[in-house]
């Protein structure tokens, strides 16, 4: 259902199951002076607002990241309205009370589909409707393109001319459906970004760069070691340096209230502070593994007279690094906060944070910036609450900034996990496939999980049951460990594991039956559509072709978020010290892709993941630290480990949208280490490779 709202101009909602105040979050409809709030049922609560000025705008609820939501969400609107896409807006909604505003499971395309494009629609219908009054012509006769309405004898009024007559029409003249895939002329056709240019030029607005009244830098000095605790502070010689404002205490660290980053940097670094050592004090890798193998579960019996393929993998933890360090604009005021920061959780890190200073969340307002960056990072809000903190206690607002090391070495990382796997073979198949596994679970004083700062990581049952394969009996479990470490969910979450070790056992499986790998493959995947992106990569990538020694080929395949992908993957061995993939061949399909452009780059984007974690890039856990701390030695993959060759198909589908953010870590991962194993012919076990 879709409401049109009282208004000075057309403002067209998605039922608004909210009685949100101003300070959390007004649609355009309620500053245009109406003030009116419509009752619904529809969760993702979109505003289509058109100005006189010809501009269609809907404040989104979701966070940008660098995943081009707000593009592929400008083209669903651009494509109901027939406006040009360089009409149409998509700034971020602030935090609010009610709705979805969750930013996560590669679900944003599938979820805003419906309504992003019906809201379109029903605005187009009063559009239409309005035109046809003022020229006393049937509706019917009149069609829209390029952001304005056109009658048959060629006269032309954009819809800016006429929102405020639209926004008085309760009935429309003309049906309100959006169009049939088969009239599709922007959705489907490969879209740059609406904001290539300004990101590549550096107009694009980060937290970073946001100039908000007497907001002043600020930086935290941390404990050595993973939650660690301050004992004590001297910090008459940082109060001393020029331009610094204030020293706070926080649970995590001491911060530092400066006129500048340098100032700030410099006073933090000048701090003599003393630390009792956190509680994993007395853990280091090779500890932490050895337990997590001891809690795996016990395997269950296998099947008469079957043949075992087994295997055991260990996967280390993995930061999620964006390009852009954390960073919160916080003014806290005794009755009221504002705060500015990218969140892709931004109701619960309001109420957090309203918690955190002893406010109403109503009091508490949070605007949503894009972001350089997330894998999952942003689902947490630590730097909010933190700057929040900051500034109730020096009673300013506070510009708060993470640095790259405080991200690596004290922000949320994926999980540690330990894998068991038997496929049991017989008569030349496989009739029963187990996965059993354990994982590092986060608790904040040893006795349970935490979550504070975002999403809970607990144990779980596997996800999807395995289920890919027609592999007989498919079962599995899982265990786990809890340690006090800041966990949060990593590109790809669980999948990027135990995908990954599943495909690397279907092709030990057929090895062991002498068999081809994709021929195998494509006898024993369940989906025809998964059969489809294999052949697609086969077919594209020239899979079997001769190769020298100590190069290969590999393959592996997905299935998730109502999509499916698969990827073929080249390796050079031949410098076993740095192991080199040389092309990548992805094949999605993904239902109705919006912006095949994007998807590619997506593709892309997971491709580099896979060959980061399998190959190289991880981290060390030593006596309760993290031993690294910056891009220098946590290796994630740079240019000079990018495939020489990279190709992306995407398989045309009329199909509703799946997911695609997150698809393709487990297939990329997968196909690299089979890559590797079977240029080396070894059979890897621990990841990263060359960790």
């Amino acid at each position: 259902m879709v409401y049109s709202v009282a208004a000075t101009t057309l403002t067209v909602a998605a039922p608004l199951a909210c009685t949100s105040s101003p300070a959390q979050g007004a649609e355009p409809a309620a500053r245009t002076g109406a003030g009116v709030l419509v009752a619904g049922a529809d969760e993702e609560m979109l505003v289509l607002e058109v100005t006189a000025a010809n501009q269609v705008v809907v404040r989104l609820p979701r966070a940008e990241v660098g995943q081009g939501i707000t593009t592929a969400v400008a083209m669903m609107i651009a494509e109901e309205l027939d406006a040009r896409l360089a009409d149409v807006r998509i700034p971020l909604a602030d935090a609010r009370s009610k709705g979805n505003q969750y930013t996560g499971g590669s679900s944003s395309v599938s979820s805003l589909y419906g309504p992003a494009r019906q809201l379109a629609a029903t605005a187009r219908a009063r559009l239409v409707t309005a035109a046809a009054r003022q020229w006393r012509l049937p509706a019917w006769s009149l069609h829209t393109r390029d952001t304005m309405v056109v009658a048959p004898d060629g006269r032309t009024a954009t819809f800016g001319s006429l929102t405020g007559r639209a926004a008085r029409i309760r009935r429309t003249a003309v049906p309100s459906r959006p169009k049939p895939a088969s009239r599709h002329r922007v959705i489907g056709r490969p879209t740059t970004r609406i904001d290539a240019r300004d990101i590549v030029t550096g107009r694009a607005t980060y937290a970073g760069d946001l100039a908000v009244a007497g907001a002043k830098p600020t930086v935290v000095a941390r404990p050595p070691t993973i939650r660690g605790k301050l004992v004590s502070v001297d910090d008459r010689a940082a109060r001393a340096l020029p331009g610094v404002h204030a020293v706070v205490r926080l649970p995590g660290g001491v911060a530092v209230v400066a006129d500048t980053f340098h100032q700030a940097f410099r006073a933090r670094d000048a701090l003599r502070p003393t630390w009792a050592p956190g509680p994993l004090a007395g853990l280091s890798d090779a500890r932490i593994r050895a337990r997590l193998k001891a809690a795996v579960p016990r395997l269950g019996t296998p099947p008469h007279g079957s043949v075992p393929v087994t295997g055991e993998f260990a996967f280390a933890f993995v930061s999620h690094a964006p390009m852009e360090v954390l960073t919160a604009v916080a003014d806290v005021r005794a009755d009221r906060a504002e705060l500015w920061f990218s969140s892709q959780t931004p109701m619960d890190a309001r109420d957090a944070v309203a918690a955190a200073v002893g406010l109403r969340p109503s009091a508490v307002r949070v605007h949503v910036v894009r972001g350089g960056g997330s894998f999952g990072r942003r689902l947490n809000y630590d730097a909010a609450i933190e700057a929040a903190l900051v500034s109730k206690a020096a009673r300013r607002p506070v510009k708060l900034m993470w640095s790259r090391s405080d991200d690596i070495r004290h922000g949320r990382m994926r999980p540690a996990s330990h894998h068991r796997i038997r496929a049991s073979v017989a008569g030349g198949r496989v009739v029963a496939f187990e996965q059993v596994t354990a994982s590092v679970a986060e608790s904040s004083d040893g006795t349970g999980p935490s979550v504070q700062g975002g999403v809970a990581t607990r144990s779980a049952p596997l996800p999807g049951g395995s289920g890919l394969y027609d592999f007989g009996r498919v079962s599995g479990d899982s265990g786990g460990i809890e340690l006090a470490m800041p966990l949060g969910a990593w590109r790809s979450v669980d999948s990027g594991t135990v995908r990954t070790a599943e495909e690397i056992v279907v092709d030990e499986v057929a090895r062991s039956l002498r068999r081809d790998p994709v021929a195998f493959r494509r006898t024993t995947l369940r989906n025809k559509r998964v059969r489809a992106v294999l052949d697609k990569v086969a077919a594209a990538g020239h899979w079997g072709r001769a190769m020298p020694e100590g190069t290969a080929q590999g393959v592996a395949v997905h299935e998730e978020y109502g999509s499916c992908v698969a990827c073929l993957a080249e390796i050079d061995t031949r410098d076993p010290k740095s192991p080199r993939v040389t092309k990548v061949v992805m094949a999605a399909d993904v239902g109705i892709a919006v912006n095949p452009r994007g998807l590619e780059a997506q593709l892309m984007g997971t491709a580099i993941d896979g060959i980061s974690v399998v190959l190289q890039a991880g981290l060390h856990i030593d006596r309760g630290a993290v031993r690294e701390g910056s891009y220098a030695d946590f290796r994630y993959a740079r240019q000079r480990h990018a495939p020489l060759v990279f190709e992306a198909h995407v398989l045309p589908s009329a199909a509703e949208p799946g997911g695609a953010g997150e698809l393709g870590v487990p297939a990329a991962s997968g196909a690299v280490a089979n890559a590797y194993a079977r240029a080396t012919g070894t059979v890897p076990r621990s990841f990263p490779l060359t960790f």
